[in-house]
């Protein structure tokens, strides 16, 4: 398949810079064989008693740095931890930048420019590591929002809360799971309400959320590593809701993806630590999952691609083409729709 075939027409204006307040006072569309319009306060009641909802536990780390290579203004955005103190990262500019190099983001914060590819991506040594290193990002860095969230400078302050689930609990992302940001304890405490299970995965958001697919052909894309993890206990509870007839439902693309890479052919999902490279696009046969909060995607994005997979192309566009007339709100900020899987890959 060609990456045309996941464009489609979005106004600047329905890009979100801001979350509605309170967070569950987003809209939601519904999409099945119709879409329906409603809100995200409504998600308890278009689920059964039985079902189990998965949750994405990953916390996002303040991984956007300002700092100097000499007289030299230079941001890093780290991407992905390949070691103690050792992470990946998008550098701005990159050109002058060259192995042995110091960039320094504060007087007593500093990383070493280990190595530089043919992509401009750099390899940064940073001068601490473990819990040390994630003090000084907490002190020094700012969230890593998105290119299309616009602010003047770096991310605020409003958004080291905005840009985190209420139950986030493992660093680890640089990105959020965006599903999950629609949650407040009152809403967690509907689902509890209405006899649905709660499950808790961690998949640490990567450097992919942020990158376009640049090959025409959508199968020469590949997908960047994400780190993830499923326990026994989690793996065992949601198989045996499916056993008892409920439906899996994945808080998030993030989620689903993990899930997915752990589950069997059957279905069943192993327990799982490790990275995924699960790229899902149309023809995908869905193994576990049967519904998906998620909000509204890039055109073109791998994650367009995932939603047209899993509840079908046609009936993605027509979705996506309701909302924007129907004024809703796109991606990480924005609202949300509540997918069914398509009977057919």
């Amino acid at each position: 398949m060609k990456i045309d075939d996941f464009d489609f027409d979005l106004p600047s204006s329905a890009i979100a810079q801001r979350p509605i307040v309170p967070r569950d006072a987003a809209r939601l569309l519904e999409v099945g064989e119709t879409v329906v319009d409603r809100m995200v306060r409504d998600l308890p009641r278009l689920l059964r008693p039985g079902d189990i909802m998965v949750f994405n536990d990953t916390r996002v780390i303040p991984v956007r740095l300002r700092g100097k290579r000499g007289e030299a203004s230079v941001e890093a955005t780290l991407h992905k931890e390949i070691a103690h103190g050792r992470w990946r990262a998008f550098v701005r500019p990159a050109r002058r930048l060259k192995p042995g190099q110091r960039i320094r983001f504060a007087a007593d914060f500093s990383a070493e420019v280990e190595a530089k590819d043919a992509t401009g991506e750099v390899t940064l040594a940073f001068d601490r590591h473990g819990p040390s290193l994630m003090a000084a990002l907490e002190t020094h860095g700012t969230m890593p929002l998105p290119p299309y969230i616009k602010r003047t400078g770096l991310a605020d302050d409003r958004d080291r809360i905005d840009y985190q689930t209420v139950f986030a609990a493992r660093p680890g992302a640089v990105a959020a799971p965006t599903a999950g940001l629609h949650f407040t304890p009152e809403l967690l405490a509907a689902v509890d309400g209405c006899g649905v299970k709660r499950a808790t995965v961690t998949l640490h958001v990567g450097a992919g959320t942020f990158l376009p697919v640049r090959t025409e052909n959508i199968e020469d894309h590949i997908m960047h590593p994400e780190w993830g993890e499923i326990g026994e206990a989690v793996a065992s509870d949601i198989n045996a809701a499916r056993a008892d007839g409920g439906r899996v439902v994945a808080v998030g693309t993030t989620s689903l993806r993990l899930l997915e890479t752990a589950a069997d052919r059957d279905g069943r999902v192993r327990p799982f630590t490790g990275d995924t490279l699960l790229f899902i696009k149309p023809g995908y046969r869905f193994r576990v999952v049967d519904m998906l909060l998620t909000n509204f995607h890039l055109p073109r994005s791998t994650l367009f691609m995932l939603v047209c997979a899993f509840s079908g192309m046609g009936r993605m566009k027509e979705a996506y083409r309701h909302a924007v007339a129907a004024g809703y709100r796109f991606y990480s900020y924005g609202d949300c729709c509540l997918l069914r899987r398509s009977a057919s890959p």
